[in-house]
């Protein structure tokens, strides 16, 4: 069992130092390695200290996922739908209006290459190595939408850390129910490509935005 000290220096480094200073003028070339060696540090001790298994859990209640799911979803879609017609109605659904083959692409990218990636990182990495350290599970999933905000302040966006912290919230939420980094990622997907469909991308870099 690895040492709270330890992990206390490790949550404070992963998910507090390397973001903040992420949100630091330095270049690319330095930040880009940094990302990578915490992500491969993450998968090491995933698969070497941790021994956890990626595979679709069996006996998942796929409906209450669904039924749950849809009806999130269902209220993301109409407030955000509003929100951007009346703020910049010209954005929305400007790139699925505008360049389909772009659109597919990115929805194929950021699911596969983002989503997946940040679902490791901040739900089953940090359930699996922090959980036992809170006695409150209200106040563990807090946490978690709070340093999963914290990851996006390179964005220096007020409206992009309230989103992510609500969206930390529904995902801490669905891994702490479900156990399944498949379930979690899906629910990410599925809102983050939402909000890029409707015209909300640019704010989280998404391209194919520069024409409004």
């Amino acid at each position: 069992m690895t040492h709270p000290r330890y992990l206390l220096v490790e949550f404070f480094l992963i998910f507090i130092a390397v973001p903040v200073s992420f949100a630091l003028p330095y270049s690319p070339w330095v930040k880009g390695p940094i990302a990578l060696l915490g992500f491969a540090y993450i998968v090491y001790v995933l698969f070497r200290v941790e021994k956890i298994k990626f595979k679709v859990k069996r006996g998942i209640d796929w409906k209450a996922f669904w039924r749950r799911i849809l009806i999130i979803f269902g209220v993301i879609a109409l407030t955000t739908t509003a929100f951007v017609y009346f703020s910049e109605p010209k954005n929305l659904f400007y790139v699925p209006r505008t360049n389909i083959g772009l659109y597919v692409i990115i929805l194929f990218v950021y699911t596969f290459l983002s989503v997946w990636q940040q679902e490791i990182i901040y739900r089953t990495f940090f359930f699996k190595r922090y959980e036992e350290l809170f006695n409150s599970k209200y106040l563990f999933i807090f946490v978690n939408a709070i340093v999963f905000s914290l990851a996006h302040i390179f964005f220096r966006n007020t409206l992009v850390m309230v989103l992510t912290f609500v969206g930390g919230l529904l995902f801490a939420w669905t891994y702490f129910r479900f156990r399944s980094t498949t379930l979690v990622s899906i629910e990410h997907a599925l809102y983050g490509n939402w909000l890029f469909t409707v015209g909300m991308g640019q704010m989280l870099a998404f391209p194919g935005m520069e024409g409004p």
